[in-house]
């Protein structure tokens, strides 16, 4: 396997996504992606005590200690065939490692459930390196308005698998870090306006990407 171009720093913020093979429907529904955030918030222990499937078949049998995590997610969201993380790798191989356990964990469950066979992801995700500040504060506004982009809704707040709510204020997480971008503004109403005033511009900018990306 070649090796990662982006080398995943421990302290620094990268967008992380990937897609499943020939694009095939992943998260169906509310069933498949509440599981795999499910997942998510297992695997970021350090050291899981058990496998997830072990794990959620007796829940109150396990504590989850997330005072030492993998990676620190600071929003994410899951489309119909792939999904879109902001991550802060908080050790080394923080990243590569949580990617592969929720990965693995959930096309294992998709494989059983649905009878399918050889990989449900792409092999390799992506990971790109978030440079500066406003490349962080823009990167949230893109991840959170994908589903708008991708006439799902209208509106991010009327899409239910992303993290857009939590930084609303409208439902709670024990497992989203809003600080690094609602510190930048000086309500939460103030970033609900920063995402919702370039919907369509970002629609525009879907239409013609193909024309503008090497």
């Amino acid at each position: 396997m070649p090796r990662r171009k982006t080398i995943l720093v421990t302290g620094e913020f990268y967008h992380v996504y990937n897609r499943s093979n020939a694009g095939i429907p992943l998260f169906k529904g509310p069933r498949e992606c509440n599981l795999f955030i499910e997942a998510v918030k297992f695997y970021l222990q350090v050291k899981p005590p058990t496998k997830f499937s072990v794990y959620r078949r007796s829940r109150n049998s396990f504590t989850l200690n997330l005072d030492k995590k993998l990676v620190s997610i600071i929003n994410y969201c899951l489309m119909p065939n792939h999904f879109h993380f902001t991550l802060r790798q908080e050790i080394e191989g923080g990243i590569t490692q949580f990617i592969h356990r929720i990965s693995s964990s959930f096309a294992h469950y998709f494989s059983t459930k649905y009878k399918t066979k050889g990989h449900i992801f792409e092999d390799k995700f992506k990971a790109v390196h978030v440079e500066t500040e406003e490349q962080l504060i823009h990167l949230s506004r893109y991840i959170h308005l994908n589903p708008v982009t991708s006439y799902l809704v209208e509106k991010p707040e009327d899409y239910s698998q992303s993290s857009y709510k939590i930084y609303l204020g409208e439902i709670q997480s024990d497992i989203i870090d809003t600080s690094p971008i609602i510190s930048n503004f000086k309500s939460k109403q103030n970033y609900r306006d920063f995402v919702f005033l370039q919907k369509d511009y970002q629609r525009n900018l879907e239409k013609i990407k193909h024309l503008i990306l090497e």
